[in-house]
């Protein structure tokens, strides 16, 4: 009689896989708005002990060598007071976009870089913007936008949801107080529009090309 065939345990990581792709689809596309907040506040820790050092490495406008701030300022915050208001909206209207697209990393790749670029050619020169209500302004206005323009009950229903809920951020565009970004809050707004034309455009041509297939 043969010896049994050892059993194989599946190892933490397809453990974690496996029960990933349990989830419903539209809770797996939220997962990676869950990992942008977790990143951000990781970043803050770190800066707490950095003494605030990160933060110089935000969007200078005009300035050449502040290019790369479009890339990192989302990530940076002057305090948790800032990360914990940009946080709760960030995910909640992050999750919205998961739910009603399949293209959460292309629109908040577009609203990050536009808005970016916009806050770096309207800042003020010789200030630095940090924070991620570049794309909290962003999410909104392409919630809204979208809604709009896809004209899809859900889509309508998540942009009266974001009026009601966010609806005070518009505020946030005067220029009352010299500590907040304004531009940043305008050029991100501006993004967020600019991308819900963008995408729905192109979902208008997939579902037409999906159809003309059938």
């Amino acid at each position: 009689m043969s010896p049994a065939d050892p059993v194989r345990r599946p190892s933490s990581r397809r453990q974690l896989t496996d029960r990933l792709r349990s989830y419903p689809g539209w809770i797996q596309r939220a997962l990676p708005v869950l990992g942008l907040a977790v990143l951000m506040w990781v970043l803050e820790v770190i800066d707490l002990f950095a003494g605030g050092r990160l933060n110089q490495f935000g969007i200078q406008p005009l300035d050449p060598s502040g290019l790369p701030g479009i890339l990192f300022a989302p990530l940076l915050h002057s305090g948790f007071g800032h990360l914990i208001s940009n946080t709760v909206p960030l995910v909640v209207m992050g999750a919205m976009i998961a739910w009603l697209t399949r293209r959460w990393w292309l629109i908040t790749a577009g609203i990050w870089l536009l808005g970016g670029l916009g806050t770096w050619l309207i800042g003020g020169i010789g200030t630095n913007h940090i924070g991620a209500s570049v794309i909290v302004y962003g999410y909104a206005t392409f919630l809204v936008a979208y809604g709009i323009l896809a004209r899809r009950f859900t889509a309508i229903l998540a942009a009266v949801a974001v009026v009601l809920l966010y609806g005070g951020i518009v505020w946030g565009f005067l220029p009352v107080n010299p500590r907040i970004s304004w531009q940043g809050h305008l050029a991100g707004a501006a993004a967020g529009v600019l991308v819900a034309f963008a995408d729905t455009r192109q979902a208008r041509r997939d579902w037409r090309d999906r159809r003309e297939a059938l």
